[in-house]
């Protein structure tokens, strides 16, 4: 028998197995961040949607769930950056919506792999804030999460997007140009018109996306947050009425109190001198906590609605039906808030 005749298959043997095995190793380190890549792009668009639909979020600063008070939370807490948040609490809507939507173009971003490295520095900044932040006083630190997905973030901004990706694509195509001769100056011209073109394109989707979430969103009926129907009929608590300091009603000001019986802020304004009442913080429109009076009115920060800072009444919609009026006594330096009118 010749030699020929024993000679091994090609592709079979040791050999063939090697080779096999040596291409699912390439195969699977060209994919190893793709899980990664997949669980943070879904994660961040899970969030930003949330966030959206949630009335709760961009509620005023009587909802303890509102970006407003977990700002506020974070800087008396003690966040090492609590120095730079006064412009948050100063603008706690325009804030709170630009890290919703942040979130979202990190989110559709890293889904697509549209500019992979640029997503992954903005989703590592969002949760290097949130972890200098809301996360900072968790202990010990391995229990906050933001620190994790800090250091997620790390992998795909080394390494980029290079694979199933729109960035994938467009390299292709142009070491396919730089094959054909083109010069470097339109290959690279034509990768940033392309780029951007599908960054606007994604972007629009996302913004609108985004705008129908919080126009349909939920309203946050599962959180810890009582009805903005009237209550004038529901029990009587048996904690006394919360009482404030007269000075600390200014004329055109107001104090945050608790309603005893549903837990609901309210705020104790003084119009006019001499002139007291209590103003619900709940939003008739769909439950939402207004923001405290300012320029004599209460605004809604979820949908617009504007409300007279001395009556109640609705200035602007989409809410109807005016704030629920409490009474307020005034006894020596003290306000006293009394049960709701009407």
């Amino acid at each position: 028998m010749s030699e020929a005749s024993n000679a091994v298959p090609a592709g079979g043997g040791a050999t063939g197995r090697a080779d096999r095995a040596a291409r699912r190793r390439a195969l699977a380190s060209k994919y190893a961040l793709l899980p990664l890549r997949l669980f943070l792009g879904v994660t961040f668009v899970y969030a930003a949607l949330d966030k959206l639909s949630d009335a709760h979020f961009l509620a005023g600063a009587g909802d303890p769930a509102s970006f407003v008070s977990q700002t506020q939370a974070a800087k008396a807490g003690g966040s090492p950056i609590s120095f730079l948040l006064g412009p948050a609490l100063d603008h706690p809507t325009l804030f709170a919506l630009a890290v919703a939507f942040g979130e979202l173009a990190v989110g559709l971003g890293t889904l697509l792999g549209l500019w992979g490295r640029v997503a992954a520095l903005g989703g590592a900044f969002l949760n290097l804030s949130l972890w200098l932040t809301v996360s900072w006083s968790v202990s010990p630190y391995y229990l906050g999460n933001d620190l994790g997905y800090l250091m997620a973030w790390t992998p795909l901004l080394l390494a980029g997007t290079p694979y199933l990706s729109v960035d994938g694509y467009l390299a292709r195509r142009a070491d396919r140009d730089r094959a054909r001769g083109l010069g470097e100056d339109h290959v690279k011209r034509r990768a940033l018109v392309d780029g951007g073109i599908a960054a606007v394109a994604i972007g629009g989707a996302g913004l609108l996306s985004g705008s129908l979430t919080r126009t349909f969103g939920r309203d946050g009926s599962a959180a810890p947050r009582q009805s903005a129907a009237p209550v004038s009929n529901a029990p009587v608590s048996n904690a006394p009425p919360p009482t404030v300091a007269a000075a600390s009603v200014p004329v055109g000001g107001s104090a945050q109190v608790k309603d005893p019986a549903t837990g609901d802020a309210v705020y104790i304004v003084q119009p006019k001198a001499g002139q007291y009442c209590g103003l619900s913080s709940v939003c008739t429109h769909s439950g939402c906590a207004v923001d405290a009076p300012k320029n004599g009115q209460l605004y809604c920060p979820c949908h617009g609605s504007r409300f007279d800072a001395a009556t109640g009444a609705v200035v602007n919609g989409p809410a109807v039906k005016p704030l629920p009026k409490y009474a307020v006594t005034k006894d020596g330096d003290k306000l006293t808030l009394g049960p709701q009118q009407g």
